[in-house]
């Protein structure tokens, strides 16, 4: 059941990702360099939408459908780790033109250069994963 769940979300995130145009570099470019406002305005709807349909599962005391549980958060102040790594995943971005969220989309396109990016992703994932088993142990 899960992985059935999972499959219709990715494609409709996928789906969604490439409608909107949000695969295409261009666009990503010119949202992040302030020349057109859709790549903001896109980013504010999702957010909003987000903020009131959450809260208004939990006022809801909805449950999650996969799990049964509670839909419920909690927030945590940030802390330095969460800046450094939203200023290495902004300056990624910028390089690259795409986030690691299009990836998918744009390889069944069939983008090129979406091997590009997905390889860097996965050599900073590594890269992370030994710092941190270092770090541990």
């Amino acid at each position: 059941m899960r992985h059935a769940a999972a499959l219709v979300v990715g494609a409709v995130f996928g789906f969604t990702l490439s409608w909107s145009g949000m695969t295409d570099p261009d666009v990503l470019r010119d949202g992040l360099l302030f020349r057109d406002a859709y790549l903001m305005l896109f980013f504010a709807s999702a957010l909003a939408t987000a903020f009131v349909g959450l809260r208004l599962l939990k006022v809801l005391r909805a449950r999650t459908l996969l799990t049964g549980e509670p839909v419920a958060w909690t927030t945590v102040k940030p802390e330095q780790r969460h800046v450094v790594g939203s200023v290495l995943f902004g300056v990624g971005w910028a390089v690259a033109d795409v986030c690691p969220g299009p990836i998918a989309a744009q390889l069944g396109q069939g983008v090129p250069w979406a091997l590009a990016t997905l390889a860097g992703l996965v050599l900073g994932l590594l890269a992370f994963s030994r710092r941190s088993a270092a770090v541990a142990g």
